[in-house]
């Protein structure tokens, strides 16, 4: 099932994104591509081995060595991981490789991220982002969007994404029937973001591509009734 954008409607205003935190650059890591959160560490994919790193202190308290040159999920046990046309599941403890799954487009795909059972991935330049059979990778559904996409995360029932382009990159929250942008955080100029997780609180997690550095946004709250 493909959701269909609704191209008519105008986004809302950009507002500024609030950085809080700044990890990084880390030995050996000249990149950051995906980023996840296991409920403790945030694990960043530099191209050749995951990171993790305690967000208290900023600093790496493990890795592991493996192909991760886009987006890093987990499920509450296994890392899943983008390594080019497919997305390997991964025991962080082990750091054995247990399964695989293509990809969907073959080799397109940008950030990855866990809910509601299934595995969210992001195709940055066909701006889309599918709902995937973990077990399979056969595509269950696609939300249509207006930008490329990097990160993909989901928080609290909200669908986000990173968008990078150029020298501009923006946080945003979306509609995840229609695709409709319904709130923008803008980035500093020139601060990329290759990844995107939530900490499952009042944190986004951002990739900083060849800054090497992974960035905490705070989430915007919400008025609660």
């Amino acid at each position: 099932m493909t959701s269909t954008l609704n191209k008519n409607a105008a986004p809302p205003s950009a507002q500024p994104a609030e950085i809080v935190r700044e990890y990084g650059p880390f030995p050996g890591a000249e990149r950051i591509n995906g980023v996840t959160h296991d409920g403790r560490r945030v694990w960043a994919a530099t191209g050749t081995k995951l990171i993790a790193i305690d967000p208290a202190s900023g600093e790496p308290v493990d890795s592991l060595a493996c192909a991760c040159d886009a987006g890093t999920a987990f499920d509450g046990r296994f890392l899943y991981q983008i390594a080019e046309s497919r997305i390997d599941k991964i025991d962080p403890v082990s750091a054995r490789v247990v399964a695989s799954i293509p990809t969907p487009g073959g080799g397109s795909a940008s950030g990855l991220t866990w809910a509601e059972g299934s595995l969210w991935v992001g195709q940055y330049r066909d701006r889309r982002i599918h709902r995937i059979d973990p077990q399979t990778g056969a595509v269950m559904r696609t939300v249509e969007l207006n930008s490329f996409v990097t990160g993909v995360t989901w928080i609290d029932g909200e669908l986000w994404h990173g968008t990078w382009d150029g020298d501009d990159s923006e946080l945003r929250r979306v509609d995840p029937h229609d695709g409709a942008v319904l709130e923008r955080l803008q980035m500093p100029a020139g601060t990329g973001v290759s990844g995107l997780e939530s900490d499952g609180a009042a944190l986004l997690y951002c990739g900083g591509g060849t800054s090497g550095k992974v960035r905490a946004v705070r989430r915007p709250q919400r008025t609660r009734p």
